[in-house]
């Protein structure tokens, strides 16, 4: 099979994805979108930053046991996790901060105050 026919396949994936995903029910306004991102937001990356960073605590301590050259990957491995936790902090610290803005009293209705 070569290069093109691999091409034109996922071109036509991809657009009977956009049809399919267009077809479906979705969100009625841009503002429960965002209240449907802010949920997720707020339920799904607290379990995801506390998996990165005892994955990492895991992967730092399994490369301390191991050789020089497995335990320097480990290490960059497990600083690559914290990181991405770290970054995974601050998008669920920013995230009700800016979508209030955004969407001002309605944001509210997503069980999120602003006046604290």
């Amino acid at each position: 099979m070569d290069i093109q026919n691999i091409m034109r396949s996922m071109l036509f994936g991809l657009v009977l994805f956009g049809l399919l995903a267009a077809n479906s029910g979705g969100v009625s306004s841009i503002s429960a979108g965002l209240c449907q991102l802010y949920t997720m937001v707020s339920s799904l990356l607290a379990v995801v930053v506390f998996v990165l960073i005892v994955v990492a605590a895991i992967v730092y301590a399994a490369g301390q046991v191991m050789g020089a050259e497995t335990r320097a990957r480990a290490s960059v491995w497990a600083t690559s996790m914290i990181v991405g936790a770290i970054i995974g902090i601050v998008i669920y610290l920013l995230v009700p901060m800016i979508l209030g803005t955004m969407l001002g009293p309605q944001f509210e209705a997503c069980g999120y105050s602003l006046t604290g």
